[in-house]
Order: structure tokens, then C-alpha cells, then sequence
């Protein structure tokens, strides 16, 4: 479980440092409309969606709050897989080194 933290925890650290780059020298609005007109920047959009929505339907299996699933799934969609880094990371060091609770969440019995 330790690699997973470590794995997780450098996601996050990754996430938080192209987030800032991305935000401090690029132009959000004009490079995402520009790149949603190439096929391959449809595509990589589809691919990462998808990805959202799987982790995103993972995330509220586990959770026992509808509230909770809602604002995780909400950040994911946001924030992308930063949120699910963050998640993830949460959901390790609160699972006490059980891989079924860190996987089932609140289905764990």
C-alpha cells in the first residue's frame, strides 16, 4: 500500500504543477478551442472523459453520502484527474492498509 500512496501522492504533485503551469502561461479558452478543433484533441477529450466517468463511478460505489459522490464527481469533471489523485490518496490513507476498504469504501463490511 505504500507504493500506492507514494503513486498517488506524486499524481498529485504532477497534477499540481502543470495545473499552475497551464493556468499561469497558457490561455485556457484559446488553446482548449483550438485544440477541440483537431480530430486527435476530440479524440484525447473523448479518451479523457471517459476516464472521468469510469473514476467518477467508482468514486460513488464507495462513498456512503450522495452529497460527498456529487462533489467528488463535480471536482473530477473540474479538475480532472488532479481530483482523482487527491481521491485516491484520501482513499489510501483512510482504508488503515485494508486493500478491500480502500476499494469498496463504504460497501466494505
Amino acid at each position: 500500500m505504500r507504493l500506492a500512496k507514494l503513486i498517488a501522492l506524486l499524481g498529485l504533485l504532477a497534477m499540481t504543477a502543470v495545473l499552475i503551469y497551464g493556468f499561469t502561461v497558457g490561455d485556457f479558452l484559446g488553446e482548449g478551442a483550438r485544440l477541440l478543433t483537431m480530430p486527435w484533441g476530440i479524440v484525447s477529450m473523448v479518451d479523457l472523459y471517459v476516464g472521468f466517468i469510469l473514476f467518477s463511478g467508482w468514486i460513488v460505489y464507495r462513498e456512503k453520502s450522495l452529497a460527498r459522490s456529487a462533489l467528488w464527481v463535480a471536482l473530477m469533471m473540474v479538475l480532472g484527474f488532479f481530483a482523482g489523485a487527491l481521491y485516491a490518496l484520501i482513499a489510501l490513507i483512510t482504508s488503515g492498509g485494508d486493500w478491500w476498504r480502500f476499494w469498496m469504501g463504504r460497501r466494505a463490511a
